[in-house]
């Protein structure tokens, strides 16, 4: 069993999505949030590799609404490696396996899931990371509890960041890679995204309503070709 966490913020009580906002603004930003958050909880649901918790970053956004469909776990105050070392470690502590990802790449797929997960259920030590196309990454599982100073040492959020966390994390496990995504962190990134989503097979209802969502805001999101 391979539990999944989804890491999400919470409209209202913490800045969301602050380059894209800065560009798109602010109420735009954040429903682009809250859309992706339920198209990632749905793949990662329809995968059916084990439990999905939303991970979320204010004590005070654990009873927030939009989290109630899934069991919550809160991160912990601190730097994004702080909060990923304790979620990741707890929920290898509960069930074995575990698999972060960000909430800004929507266009997964279950078998990118699933590819994962029966990567992480032999007994050997073992790693997955999912590659973004910006230098950082999109998800990232194992089956090992990893001590947090691994994952604070790493500057994230920069265009070497997937090759530092390849460096820190070496010697945890045999390593898997998966599907290179986008993941959302720009108004560029936008087009590559509806792209993405409307090429799928087999989107998800989110997925679908997120194509629309695009399509529909193209005028103040630019970018889009519809």
């Amino acid at each position: 069993m391979t539990a999944v966490a989804i890491f999400v913020k919470t409209p209202g009580l913490s800045p969301i999505k602050t380059r894209l906002a800065a560009t798109i603004g602010v109420s735009l930003a954040e429903h682009w949030h809250q859309l992706a958050a339920q198209a990632v909880a749905e793949i990662a649901q329809a995968a059916s590799i084990g439990p999905v918790y939303w991970a979320v970053a204010e004590a005070e956004g654990v009873d927030y609404p939009l989290w109630q469909g899934l069991p919550r776990r809160l991160q912990p105050q601190g730097a994004l490696g702080t909060r990923m070392a304790h979620i990741h470690n707890g929920l290898i502590q509960s069930h074995g396996q575990a698999i972060l990802l960000g909430a800004d790449t929507p266009q997964i797929v279950p078998t990118d899931l699933v590819q994962a997960s029966d990567w992480l259920s032999k007994t050997s030590p073992r790693q997955v990371i999912g590659p973004a196309t910006d230098g950082g990454f999109w998800g990232y599982g194992s089956n090992r509890v990893i001590e947090p100073n691994r994952w604070e040492r790493i500057a994230y959020s920069q265009a070497d960041t997937l090759k530092a966390f390849h460096a820190q994390f070496d010697g945890v496990g045999s390593w898997l890679s998966l599907a290179t995504h986008t993941d959302v962190d720009e108004q560029h990134d936008m087009s590559e995204a509806h792209r993405a989503l409307s090429a799928l097979s087999k989107p998800s209802p989110t997925q679908r309503a997120l194509v629309k969502w695009l399509e529909t805001n193209a005028p103040a999101i630019g970018h889009i070709s519809v």
